[in-house]
């Protein structure tokens, strides 16, 4: 200030050094006005650079709140995430291990140390794979050779492998290690014990008969090309088919479960009655049969004949019940009566039908004579069509679920003006091998779509295909052609196929089958577990729907039965989003048992037996909702416009 002042005195001094007071007051003044005008612009400079510091301030800490915020949403989510990945491995049904690429483990599940046993606080995210082998081994768990087994894993750890290995328990446990990109790898355990005994139990299936545990007629057939095919220069052996006689009667009067018990009955007897070499099967039914080898003379062959009429004559006892029976019995010798499969097994049941024509209770050597019984039974046939006295019935089936009608098994019938009614089993064949069942086939589809088209639209039409209709190559045409004439919907139409139509040549078949997908209908395979490989069938092609055979559903209800079976095949069928359909179903406590087990539908005479088309169509609106109304008049109207 007082800088200031002089400053002004000295502007204000003349050169005569006085000071010009007037000129000092408004220097001074002026200069005082200029320092406050100076201040106030400070003062404003200030003010606002408080202000913008404020702002700066203030958005600062509203960035800060905000990234606050976003990093604790995002800490939250993330701990959710881990709630969920842990919820997720945790809850998985294999055993689940992440390693580093330097081999210490980064995640375990919970299943993975249940599974084996192992302790947690020394299986956990650090230790190695080779510290978690020898706890495992130290534990029981682990039965190998810790380093050898470390190496081989870590061997191949670069590339996907897979092994099934056995613990000391029993159990099966599938070990799949998959690599990844940062040189670790995932482990998954998965415990596959239950799933192979399934498996083998459907394995067995494909070769032994469920009732009686006899080989069935597939591995029958195996064994016998077997031994056709070892059989020396000079050697005979006998194939013997063999009928129990009236046993239809034993069923209808004393019911399925006495039937059962005395074809058990029987088949034990017959096993007594062959020699070790020999081989018993049963082919299905009431049908038997046995492979006798190292056959020397004709006695060889009436001698066994003698011992199984001793054998089956005696009276059975069956849940109570003295059950007598009797049978006819077909013989064919190799190679005298042929020497190749079919030709030995066709002459064998040519003669067996020849006991049953003479009166039964008998035996009957093959004769060159057989053959023309059988070919006017084919002559019968063929006029049989040309006259269109053949007749399609309906069987229904039910769903499991709500009883309700889901569909209609079309069945050929054939009622002989002389011989009465001839069962499928004697004239399908004859059809098969002189190409009549094309024929047939078409018209039993034809037929069949034409009258499915008048039932309610949520009922399926079944129609069974033989293989002989897959080799024409004109199938998938036939079908689109029944379709278009009776204007029932594809998916309306299920086509029923065994596995004899995949055996030959299952590649061609397969993609037939693939054909019909295409056209929009359903594909069922029939008689599962009494083929040949059922479960490979199953991986390659997609079917909508199994069978399960009646000889699976006859003994359900035993201690000892087959329900273990229904249900594995029930549980395959899922897996795989299949339904299931139990065949041959007499019982209600059968019906009961299969619903508890999760079979989808049934069929057979508990809920109705095959009828007519004017019955079946009856049944069709009948049994079922009262809306139903609507759908009789459309059925009604679609019978007025069909040609």
């Amino acid at each position: 200030m007082h800088r200031l002042v002089a400053k002004q005195i000295a502007k204000a001094t003349d050169a005569t050094g006085a000071v010009d007071m007037n000129k000092l007051v408004a220097l001074v003044g002026g200069a005082y006005d200029e320092f406050d005008r100076d201040r106030r612009r400070t003062d404003r400079s200030m003010s606002l650079m408080i202000e913008e510091i404020d702002a700066i301030n203030r958005n600062l800490e509203q960035l800060v709140a905000k990234r606050t915020s976003e990093l604790r949403s995002r800490e939250e989510d993330l701990q959710a995430q881990n709630v969920r990945f842990d919820t997720a491995i945790n809850n998985m049904t294999q055993g689940l291990l992440l390693f580093d690429s330097s081999q210490q483990l980064v995640v375990c599940n919970q299943r993975y140390t249940e599974m084996y046993g192992l302790s947690a606080a020394i299986v956990k995210p650090g230790c190695s794979f080779r510290e978690i082998i020898a706890h495992r081994k130290a534990t029981g768990s682990f039965a190998g050779e810790e380093d050898e087994y470390c190496a081989r894993i870590l061997q191949n750890i670069g590339l996907r492998n897979s092994m099934v290995v056995e613990t000391r328990d029993g159990r099966s446990i599938q070990i799949v290690n998959e690599p990844l990109a940062d040189g670790g790898w995932v482990a998954t355990h998965e415990d596959i014990t239950e799933r192979r005994l399934a498996e083998e139990q459907i394995r067995h299936l494909a070769h032994y008969d469920a009732l009686t545990n006899l080989p069935n007629r597939a591995l029958f057939h195996e064994k016998l090309k077997q031994e056709l095919a070892r059989m020396a220069t000079g050697e005979q052996l006998a194939v013997l088919y063999i009928d129990i006689d009236e046993f239809k009667s034993v069923n209808d009067t004393l019911g399925h479960l006495i039937g059962d018990e005395l074809l058990k009955s029987v088949a034990a007897s017959l096993s007594q009655c062959a020699a070790a070499s020999d081989f018993v099967a049963r082919l299905g039914g009431d049908e038997f049969a046995i492979v006798q080898t190292a056959v020397k003379t004709p006695a060889d062959v009436t001698g066994l004949v003698t011992r199984v009429f001793d054998a089956i004559r005696e009276p059975y006892e069956c849940l109570g019940h003295q059950v007598t029976t009797d049978a006819s019995i077909g013989i064919a010798l190799a190679p005298q009566h042929g020497g190749d499969l079919d030709q030995i097994l066709k002459n064998a049941d040519l003669a067996m039908y020849a006991a049953k024509s003479a009166g039964r209770r008998t035996y009957r050597f093959f004769e060159p004579a057989m053959v023309k019984a059988r070919r006017n039974l084919e002559m019968d046939l063929r006029q049989a069509i040309a006259d269109g006295v053949l007749e399609v019935y309906y069987q229904p089936g039910i769903s499991l679920q709500d009883n309700k009608i889901t569909g209609c098994e079309a069945l050929l019938r054939w009622h002989h003006p002389e011989r009465g009614m001839i069962p499928p089993a004697e004239f399908i064949p004859i059809a098969e091998d002189t190409g009549l069942i094309n024929q047939l086939g078409e018209w039993v589809l034809t037929t069949a779509c034409a009258e499915a088209a008048t039932w309610p639209d949520h009922i399926k039409l079944a129609v069974n295909v033989s293989p002989v209709q897959f080799k024409s190559g004109t199938l998938a045409l036939k079908i689109v052609a029944a379709l278009a004439a009776s204007g029932l919907a594809a998916n309306r139409l299920e086509l029923e196929i065994t596995e004899a139509v995949l055996i030959r040549d299952d590649e061609a078949a397969l993609e037939i089958l693939h054909q019909l997908r295409g056209i929009g209908v359903r594909i069922a395979l029939d008689d599962f577990g009494t083929g040949y490989s059922s479960l490979s069938y199953l991986q390659r092609f997609p079917f909508d729907k199994i069978k399960i055979d009646r000889c699976f559903v006859n003994d359900i209800a035993e201690p000892d039965g087959s329900s273990c079976i229904v249900q594995a095949v029930v549980n395959i069928a899922a897996a795989r989003h299949m339904t299931t359909t139990a065949e041959g179903v007499e019982t209600r406590q059968q019906q009961e048992l299969l619903r508890a087990l999760g079979c989808s539908e049934m069929q057979g005479d508990l809920f109705s037996p095959p009828k007519s088309a004017a019955e079946i169509n009856r049944l069709c609106f009948t049994h079922r909702e009262p809306s139903s109304a609507l759908d009789l008049h459309r059925a009604r109207k679609r019978r007025q416009i069909t040609p």
